[in-house]
């Protein structure tokens, strides 16, 4: 079965994006592990925000991947994507069980935790960015379980991010 791996730029307070909604804070200058990361994906999973950001500034990225946006309010999309509705549980089982790579879980919150609460994310990879936000959109909001997890990997960088991969702990 094919893995759904949350990779996610996170600040040290646990932020995804500032309280406008910014990302300005993230490293961007140099790979950090995404070439590599990306080589084991072929899906990435976004939720509208997500996607709609994506859409509008990094549409001409990762056209190499099978696209599915998780959305019960939008009707078409902008790109060559999959639109799901309904039951995304039954649909991401369906994903998963098919022949492939991993499966990027590109965001957004909303997104994460509903795939967190039904037990459908098999790893994490954050990226925690040396920076304090105080305010933003937290990555977990809303997750109605306790999650253990076990550390897996932990890469640092001289600029002070950390990229942690954590597995469930099940």
């Amino acid at each position: 079965m094919r893995k759904v791996i949350l990779n996610v730029a996170v600040t040290l307070d646990g932020f995804i994006e500032g309280p406008n909604g910014e990302y300005d804070w993230c490293f961007t200058d140099d790979d950090y592990g995404m070439n590599e990361f990306l080589a084991a994906t072929d899906a990435i999973f976004f939720g509208r925000k997500s996607y709609e950001l994506w859409a509008a500034s990094f549409s001409h990225m990762w056209n190499d991947k099978k696209h599915y946006v998780f959305s019960n309010t939008l009707q078409t999309l902008q790109t060559n994507a999959t639109l799901i509705n309904g039951d995304i549980e039954k649909k991401v089982l369906e994903i998963r069980n098919e022949e492939g790579k991993d499966i990027w879980l590109f965001g957004g919150a909303s997104l994460t935790t509903s795939l967190l609460n039904a037990g459908m994310v098999d790893e994490f990879l954050l990226a925690i960015h040396p920076v304090i936000l105080g305010s933003g959109k937290a990555l977990f909001n809303g997750v109605d379980k306790r999650n253990w997890l076990k550390l897996t990997e932990c890469k640092t960088f001289d600029n002070g991010l950390m990229q942690n991969r954590y597995s469930i702990a099940r």
